[in-house]
């Protein structure tokens, strides 16, 4: 009877953490790699019970868990390499899979002893945690918690590769039909309940980090254009600055703001604002690179700390954005109507501040602004006032598309 019950802890433990991963992936909206550990769970859950209610003795117990624990751990491998942006050979899995299978077949047929099938099988599953572990410390991204997944990975493939070998060291020799009686089935559901309990707790600390982490990037961004918003833009020029100082790099800091904008929402509505808004915001996301830093820090104006860019080269990235902006189609605006921005540029000086450096970027907006619009000025050199906007494309004018129609 006790030996019934402690059977029928790992399958219930699995499922109940495969319906809490489901749930935090759910409430949190996280990314599928969540999903996948509820899968993974599911899936050993399963297993665990085909161990538990099918006759010890038949042949085909051991193929059938095979199934659902390597499914269940490859999945679970999966995801964790996910999670840290590396992806798992699947091919290499198929190949451990199916060797062990193949040689389980061989092992069933010839004997009834279970001592060689179970090695066998843990084998294989040590195997493939090895591989995860290796997969794992590729990856560049390596705090507290990827470390503690490592660990807790490194154990999985531990305990499979030695455990079964211990343990039939004192039995020697397990036939089929007493095998729930036997003390390796007695002690692996022990072991599997604490590593099933280990591995959750340490998935689940690091899924609560992922949705908390996500909770405070969701607070300092703008949600309809993904990009920062003025508090967190500021705060993070404002330490940029003083480090592109020390390490002796340039540092751009581009303004812009969309023209007529005001127009578009009288004439269009603010649904066809806010869509050249998020427009904008997107193109300027594709176009700077992962250490610039871009944000909207009013209705329609924008700022992107260009890092390590000297002055021309911030210029020509203004002038791509200007030039790109004023070729997009925006939902809710006439087929022939096309938006500009203008842009201002400045680049830090020795010990200038953000409020020095902004001010400088502000006032070449002005600039561009009050000589026509749809141009990109530059603080660091005299606007030449004889200078024409770019003639491609060609937009039309809000003011008489209103009178138009």
């Amino acid at each position: 009877m006790q030996t019934q019950i402690l059977g029928l802890v790992p399958p219930l433990m699995s499922l109940f953490f495969a319906a809490t991963f489901v749930v935090l992936w759910r409430a949190g909206q996280l990314k599928r790699h969540v999903l996948g550990f509820g899968i993974a769970y599911a899936l050993a859950s399963v297993g665990y019970l085909f161990t538990h209610l099918l006759p010890p003795d038949s042949f085909y117990i051991f193929h059938t868990t095979q199934v659902f624990y390597t499914l269940g751990s490859v999945t679970l491998i999966a995801a964790v390499c996910e999670r840290c942006g590396q992806r798992l050979h699947l091919g290499s899995m198929a190949v451990v899979y199916g060797l062990s299978a193949l040689m389980l077949a061989v092992t069933v047929g010839v004997s009834d002893d279970v001592g060689p099938r179970l090695i066998i099988v843990n084998v294989g599953y040590g195997v493939m945690f090895a591989m995860g572990v290796t997969t794992l410390l590729t990856a560049r991204r390596r705090d507290v918690v990827d470390v503690a997944i490592i660990a807790i990975m490194a154990f999985q493939a531990v305990d499979f590769l030695v455990r079964p070998t211990m343990t039939l060291l004192f039995e020697q020799s397990i036939p089929a039909e007493v095998y729930r009686q036997s003390i390796y089935y007695s002690l692996i559901g022990l072991v599997l309940a604490v590593k099933g309990i280990a591995t959750a707790m340490v998935l689940i600390g690091a899924t609560i980090a992922e949705w908390t982490r996500g909770l405070r990037e969701s607070g300092e961004r703008d949600p309809l254009t993904g990009l920062l918003n003025r508090g967190a833009f500021e705060q993070s020029i404002r330490s940029m600055l003083p480090r592109a100082q020390v390490e002796k790099r340039a540092l751009s800091l581009v303004v812009a703001d969309i023209d007529h904008f005001k127009q578009v929402n009288d004439i269009w509505g603010h649904q066809a604002g806010d869509a050249a808004i998020s427009n904008f915001g997107e193109l300027i996301q594709a176009t700077v690179r992962g250490c610039d830093v871009g944000g909207r820090i009013g209705g329609e104006e924008f700022c992107i700390a260009v890092w390590n860019c000297e002055n021309e080269p911030a210029e020509r990235l203004a002038e791509r954005i200007r030039l790109a902006f004023a070729r997009l189609q925006h939902d809710g605006l006439n087929d022939d109507i096309r938006l500009t921005a203008s842009f201002g540029i400045a680049t830090a000086r020795s010990g200038e501040t953000y409020r020095s450096l902004f001010a400088r970027a502000d006032e070449a907006l002005y600039q561009a602004k009050s000589s026509g619009r749809n141009r990109v000025e530059n603080a660091e050199r005299e606007a030449l006032s004889n200078a024409e906007p770019d003639p491609e494309p060609q937009p039309v004018e809000l003011k008489q598309a209103a009178a138009g129609g």
